[in-house]
């Protein structure tokens, strides 16, 4: 693959993670959904130390984990319902996407490549009247499916792990 054909997929998946940040922040649930393969898997390890992550989440804790995109569509349902404490009343959030870089670029017909990028994330509780930040870093893998790209992973690396108050996919 050339370098002008992998910038152009690094802007395309660019593009995506900025429309997963605005789906997000404007609660427009089936919008975020669409841009999640099938079989995707959405992750956010805890710290097993200061300097390491869990690993496995089959075994191990984790703060968040959804081994596929039906996870992700009860998530929503709950939220969608107001009978999710964590969402009620449901916070305020903007997220920043700051770099993204490709961390695993496709070769010729292969129908996935990998970024990573590093994030932030403004929440509002309006309920407790407070503002937290969450930041990290993201590792996506993006797969061709129907003729688009979509999220078949996406790890989420939660730096400021001490979390004051409720932490949903919403705030990351």
């Amino acid at each position: 693959m050339t370098g002008a054909a992998a910038l152009a997929l690094q802007d395309i998946g660019a593009d995506l993670l900025r429309q997963e940040a605005a789906s997000l922040d404007e609660r427009r649930w089936d919008d975020w959904l669409a841009l999640f393969s099938a079989q995707c898997e959405y992750w956010m390890p805890t710290w097993r130390t200061e300097e390491q992550l869990t690993e496995d989440p089959q075994s191990e804790m984790s703060h968040i984990y959804y081994a596929s995109r039906a996870g992700l569509e009860d998530r929503i349902m709950r939220i969608r319902s107001r009978r999710s404490p964590a969402s009620t009343p449901m916070p305020r959030t903007a997220h920043s996407i700051g770099y993204v870089r490709m961390i695993d670029g496709p070769a010729v017909g292969d129908g996935h490549f990998s970024l990573q990028s590093s994030w932030s994330c403004n929440v509002f509780y309006p309920f407790l009247k407070r503002t937290e930040t969450f930041f990290g870093l993201a590792y996506y893998t993006l797969v061709r499916e129907d003729d688009q790209w979509r999220i078949g992973k996406k790890k989420i690396v939660l730096l400021n792990d001490y979390i004051p108050s409720m932490l949903d996919i919403y705030c990351v």
